[in-house]
């Protein structure tokens, strides 16, 4: 059971990226998933998150409309789209996946399924 993010890359201020998780070993329908992410020298941060039906959505306070989060069930998969990125948007970017929407949102050292991380690299 594995989460496989892709997408990053290095990118100009104010450029856009488009994130992907795809989860295998088993089906993620039903978990909820979302995104974190850590810069160098900083303390990992909660980006957003989405529950299994797509219906609830929540963002760190930092995104301030410029990202999306949204998920296909089939495929499963979660992608976070970043717009008018900033230099303060470089970090290492995680997918995560949970059983429980609350535990992304609010416990997330007690989620269950990390991700490697991919890299994205804003510059000014």
């Amino acid at each position: 059971v594995q989460l496989q993010a892709s997408g990053g890359g290095l990118v100009q201020a104010g450029a856009s990226l488009r994130l992907s998780c795809a989860g295998s070993g088993r089906t993620f329908s039903r978990s909820s998933m979302g995104w974190f992410r850590q810069a160098p020298g900083k303390e990992r941060e909660f980006v957003a998150a989405i529950n299994w039906t797509g219906g609830l959505k929540k963002y760190g306070d930092f995104v301030k409309g410029r990202f999306t989060i949204s998920r296909d069930n089939a495929k499963s998969t979660v992608d976070l789209q970043m717009n008018s990125l900033n230099v303060e948007d470089t970090a290492v970017y995680y997918c995560v996946a949970d059983d429980h929407y609350n535990t992304i949102t609010h416990r997330p050292n007690r989620i269950s399924l990390w991700g490697q991380g991919t890299l994205v690299t804003v510059s000014s």
